[in-house]
């Protein structure tokens, strides 16, 4: 693509004539007839980022409005206008937060994280991964998905249409071969920014109905798993069903055969206090291992991508990270903080230890900026976490 460059320099002599540089005048006619000529698309060009396939990169030009996405993705009408447009990886923002447990917040997740990515593009080499997004897989943002904010059930069944219609699309490459796919099609990838982690109840409905049961690594420093049931003098009467909730969701996909079977499930970064040790069983029935947040300092990171690999093997995986599995000295906004987390370094390397796996899907939840510091930096450890999952679906194409 061939960028038409008009000089600015052309302009000058009218803006000295008509004495606009030296008195700030507003602009005569005769001035505002020549911005029929000038190439805004190369004139708003930022100079420190430039696309090696099409040249400068505008935030003005036709392809992105002027609006703030992830990682200088495409914004795509992908339910409307749009709908035709093939892509392999679709971004979206689930705003959700109404059934989190303390603080409330991550339904500005989305916004937080795509001002995080700003830095970031799918057009930049991540270097340790020798990998340039943009060279394998193409990305776009869809924006969010409108939920409503007064009622769970209503809000989690927007999320779930919005993710199947995305998923039973057609990907923009299909590598000459066949996919995973249970019909041997490939089909578009989702990564969603959350929103408080009972989005990934409904994404996994979703993935499940296009590859089956897969491997969930779950980053996090809570279990999520917990049995929903009426605690004794609670509020719910007897007959009464108890919500599902961001701690209760993996209770749900299990007892809805969304996981994998045969205990090829793993928490990472696990921290948190128990009710009881029935805890951990009731997990390990839902087809979870534990990996601790402290094993980090037995086995290093290596001893950690190790046990990831062990227990998910060549299945499906799906990727959902809480941002609290980072330390909240490195992501302190988030809705339920615990000390102790791994730093962003280590999921760096973690992350960069699971190449090779097929990433069918992935969220990272729970970032609420409200909490965040003034340098916003839980939320560029977000942007920066789900980058390195984007590099992840592009090293490796869903091919059988």
């Amino acid at each position: 693509m061939a960028f038409k460059t008009f000089s600015l320099l052309s302009l000058l002599p009218a803006y000295i004539a008509s004495g606009a540089l030296a008195q700030q005048q507003p602009l005569s006619g005769t001035e505002t007839s020549l911005f029929s000529q000038v190439n805004f698309t190369s004139l708003f060009a930022p100079s420190s980022y430039v696309d090696h396939k099409n040249g400068p990169v505008s935030t003005w030009d036709a392809q992105s409005w002027g609006l703030t996405t992830f990682a200088h993705t495409s914004p795509l009408r992908c339910f409307g206008g749009d709908a035709s447009t093939l892509y392999d990886v679709a971004v979206i923002g689930a705003p959700f937060d109404t059934t989190t447990s303390y603080r409330p917040g991550a339904r500005f997740g989305p916004n937080g994280i795509r001002q995080g990515s700003r830095r970031l593009s799918t057009e930049r080499t991540n270097v340790p991964q020798k990998t340039r997004i943009s060279d394998e897989i193409d990305v776009v943002d869809c924006g969010d998905v409108p939920m409503v904010y007064v009622d769970n059930k209503v809000a989690l069944r927007q999320l779930e249409i919005a993710n199947a219609a995305l998923l039973s699309k057609t990907a923009s490459r299909s590598y000459g071969k066949q996919s995973i796919a249970k019909d041997g099609k490939f089909h578009p990838r989702v990564l969603t920014l959350g929103g408080d982690h009972t989005i990934t109840l409904p994404l996994l409905r979703g993935v499940a109905q296009i590859y089956g049961p897969v491997s969930v690594i779950h980053f996090d420093s809570h279990l999520d798993t917990w049995r929903p049931k009426p605690m004794p003098g609670g509020p719910w009467l007897p007959d009464e069903e108890v919500p599902v909730t961001h701690g209760s969701y993996f209770w749900y996909a299990h007892n809805e055969g969304l996981l994998a079977p045969n205990q090829s499930n793993i928490h990472v970064g696990i921290r948190n206090a128990l009710q009881s040790f029935a805890d951990e069983d009731e997990d390990a029935e839902c087809g979870f291992h534990i990996s601790y947040a402290e094993d980090i300092e037995e086995v290093g990171y290596k001893g950690i991508v190790k046990r990831i690999r062990d227990v998910v093997g060549d299945n499906p995986v799906y990727i959902t990270f809480d941002i609290d599995a980072v330390d909240p000295a490195f992501a302190p906004a988030t809705g339920t903080p615990e000390i102790g987390g791994f730093t962003t370094r280590e999921i760096k390397k973690i992350l960069h230890g699971l190449s090779g796996l097929k990433v069918v899907g992935a969220d990272i939840v729970e970032v609420a900026p409200a909490y965040d510091t003034q340098d916003e930096i839980t939320q560029i450890a977000a942007a920066n976490i789900a980058w390195e999952i984007l590099t992840l679906m592009a090293m490796t194409p869903l091919a059988a």
